[in-house]
């Protein structure tokens, strides 16, 4: 037998006929159509809009909203954009240490994180447990290095 789409069609006992509410006691599902007598549930159209509890305040309004959910294990980092380190010496070594000495970062309690914004006209070897793809361009551009340390 050739499969085609005109010949599909569904296993037996995989369809059943459609019920015919509210067209007599012998139909099966005569009068009240098995919704009961009375109340919100039997009357005609929707009962109620998807979400709606009662008059009592619905789970989606009870919850906080996304931005306010805590990040679990979340990576924080000093974050120190590449402007900052215009203003260091040629040929100097910049990390977290070095970076409070000089006064650019205050209080180093995280790993640090260089970032992209600004410019740079001075080779520098920078030490730091990240880069963005942008600041370590600039970098490497005027022969500098990017170590990434723990």
């Amino acid at each position: 037998m050739i499969l085609r789409l005109e010949s599909l069609k569904p296993q037996i006992g995989a369809r059943h006929r459609k019920l015919r509410k509210g067209r007599g006691i012998a139909a099966g599902q005569g009068a009240s159509c098995g919704f009961g007598m009375r109340g919100q549930k039997s009357r005609s159209g929707s009962p109620t809009r998807p979400g709606f509890e009662g008059g009592q305040m619905p789970l989606y309004r009870r919850l906080p909203k996304l931005k306010h959910f805590p990040m679990v294990n979340t990576k924080s980092f000093t974050i120190v954009n590449i402007s900052k380190l215009a203003g260091l010496k040629q040929d100097s070594v910049v990390n977290l240490n070095s970076l409070k000495e000089c006064g650019i970062v205050t209080n180093p309690r995280n790993p640090l994180k260089i970032l992209g914004d600004g410019e740079i006209n001075v080779k520098l070897t920078v030490q730091a447990a990240a880069f963005t793809a942008r600041s370590r361009q600039k970098i490497k551009a005027l022969g500098g290095t990017c170590e990434i340390i723990d």
